[in-house]
C-alpha cells in the first residue's frame, strides 16, 4: 500500500505539529533553563531506508525514547539524540553527577521523554479535538538502524513507506541535539486529516 497525500494535507500536518512541538520545546527549555532552537517541522512519505538518513546513517550510535500512541489515533514517536548530545542533556540535568546511563539517569531521560511527548500531543489533541494518549517510553541506546528497525515493524505490515513528521531541536549553545519524529499509523492518518479539516 502506498499513501496518497497531496500539498494540502501535508501543509496540514506541518502546521499542526508545529504547535505541538512548540510547546514542546517551550518545555524542555523550563527544564533545561537553555533557549531552545527550533525548525520548522518536515512531514515527508519515505520509503523505509531513508528514514534511518534522518538519524546520521545506519551505524550513528543514539539514544531512543519510543513512545505508542493509542486513543482516536495511533502511530509512534521517536525522540532521538546522538549519544554525546544526551550525555550533555544528563550533564545539564545532573551537573554533580557521572555522565554514564545508569539507573537514574536513564529514569530521568525517560521523564523528559514523557514530559515532551504529553506536552507535543496535548496541544494535538486540543486542536483537532481527539484523545491521544503516549505509552510508557522504551529507551535504548543503539546504532540508528537498529532503532528505526524497532520503530517501523508495525507500519511495514501495513505499507511500504512511513509518513514522518520531523522536528528538529537543538540547544543555543549546541551543547545538545535531537529529533522529534512523529510517524501516524497509516490507517490513522486520514482520522488526523479529518479532524484538522473540521477544526479550521
Amino acid at each position: 500500500m502506498f499513501l496518497r497525500l497531496n500539498d494540502k494535507d501535508l501543509d496540514s500536518l506541518k502546521e499542526i505539529s508545529n504547535i505541538g512541538a512548540g510547546n514542546a520545546v517551550t518545555a524542555l527549555h523550563q527544564m533545561t533553563n537553555k533557549l531552545i532552537m527550533l525548525e520548522v517541522p518536515t512531514v515527508s512519505l519515505l520509503p523505509f531506508k531513508d528514514v534511518v538518513k534522518r538519524l546520521g546513517g545506519p551505524e550513528e550510535e543514539v539514544v531512543g525514547l519510543l513512545f505508542r500512541i493509542f486513543g482516536d489515533a495511533r502511530g509512534n514517536m521517536l525522540i532521538a539524540m546522538p549519544k554525546n548530545s544526551a550525555e550533555q542533556l544528563v550533564k545539564i540535568l545532573f551537573p554533580d553527577k557521572d555522565l554514564a546511563f545508569g539507573e537514574m539517569q536513564i529514569s530521568a531521560l525517560k521523564e523528559v521523554g514523557n514530559i515532551l511527548t504529553s506536552t507535543y500531543l496535548n496541544a494535538m489533541c486540543y486542536i483537532i479535538k481527539k484523545i491521544l494518549v503516549p505509552s510508557i517510553p522504551s529507551f535504548s541506546i543503539d546504532m540508528a538502524q537498529a532503532i528505526v528497525d524497532l520503530l517501523l515493524i508495525e507500519i511495514a505490515e501495513v505499507s511500504n513507506e512511513a509518513l514522518v513528521i520531523e522536528t528538529y531541536f537543538r540547544s543555543k549553545d549546541n551543547s545538545f541535539y535531537g529529533h522529534f519524529f512523529l510517524l501516524p499509523d497509516p490507517t490513522s492518518i486520514n482520522v488526523i486529516l479529518d479532524a484538522i479539516s473540521i477544526s479550521k
